[in-house]
């Protein structure tokens, strides 16, 4: 695809317990992508290997993109190889940018971070002290050892940044964080599941789109698994997805070629403008508002809820 391209590993550097940062160069020295804060890349390790990771550089820096990525003891290979394999010299093709967890414009902002989800965040704080605005972070991890910028980001900003490693203070307490519904806060909250669905849960009450989350893992789908049509606008063709498969693999077995990553609802790459037809929407990046108007979906996981779906592929 044409946002594919070979980057350089110039450097590296272990910021926290099993956390590196890398910093991608162009090894011809010509301007990387233009990003925006909240965006992230995919890396394309192997074939069938790819992985995302949020980029936590100077979006205004055309002459590096810079990742931290955690070291997985149990994840599915990723993780692992960035660790033993992306040296300095070493060359690896990424995809994208793409954002799908913009720093929308607000009075206030509440950035709540847990282990490695602060990645996405460190620009968000530039960005939002570049702008004046009202901002305070909370940052939890396991322990000090293993939470990457801490130290830089509370030489930096002072009382505005709380880190809380759950060794010496416990678990986030988001009850006292979040007990006030504000409108004119902005909440982005990136880390581990368990603080993502606490911090929804609290934000209930908060007014709609006041939330910003982005995922690093699926969200469980327990939904039913009917099957039904698709048609595809674009190419002609009528497919039966059946219960066992999704809209995106049956599209490949068509021979339509569709641009995906993650396979599970969380990158944004196979996002799909729907036609006609009301998706079932199973993914992990839209909101709820978009969820409602139905104009995209994710089709490596979403579903339909009527007998046909009409795709604009």
């Amino acid at each position: 695809m044409s946002d594919r391209r070979e980057l350089l590993v110039a450097a590296r550097e272990q910021v926290a317990d099993g956390v590196v940062r890398l910093t991608l160069r162009d090894p011809n020295g010509d301007p990387v992508p233009a990003w925006e804060p909240g965006a992230h890349i995919d890396l394309l390790l192997d074939e069938g290997l790819e992985r995302q990771y949020s980029l936590c550089g100077d979006p205004a820096d055309r002459t590096e993109l810079r990742i931290a990525v955690l070291r997985e003891p149990v994840g599915r290979g990723g993780s692992a190889k960035v660790h033993s394999e992306l040296v300095p010299g070493s060359r690896v093709r990424i995809r994208g940018p793409r954002n799908n967890f913009a720093l929308v414009d607000a009075k206030r902002y509440l950035f709540l971070a847990g282990g490695i989800g602060i990645t996405p965040i460190l620009p968000m704080l530039a960005a939002a002290d570049a702008a004046r605005a009202d901002w305070r972070l909370v940052y939890g991890g396991r322990t000090r050892a293993s939470m990457a910028f801490a130290d830089e980001l509370r030489a930096e900003f002072g009382d505005r940044v709380t880190v809380c490693p759950q060794d010496e203070t416990g678990l986030l307490d988001l009850d006292a964080l979040l007990d006030a519904p504000d409108p004119a806060t902005a909440v982005y909250c990136c880390g581990p599941e368990p603080l993502l669905a606490a911090v929804e849960q609290r934000c209930g009450s908060w007014p709609p789109g006041a939330l910003h989350v982005e995922r690093f893992a699926a969200v469980a789908d327990n939904g039913p698994r009917a099957g039904f049509e698709v048609e595809l606008a674009r190419s002609g063709k009528t497919l039966t997805v059946t219960s066992d498969r999704s809209i995106l693999e049956t599209v490949e077995d068509a021979g339509v070629q569709v641009l995906s990553s993650c396979r599970e609802g969380t990158c944004g790459t196979c996002e799909t403008d729907v036609v006609e037809g009301t998706p079932d929407h199973r993914d992990s990046l839209l909101t709820e508002q978009e969820r409602e108007a139905g104009e995209t979906m994710m089709i490596c996981v979403s579903r339909a809820q009527c007998a046909k779906l009409v795709l604009d592929l």
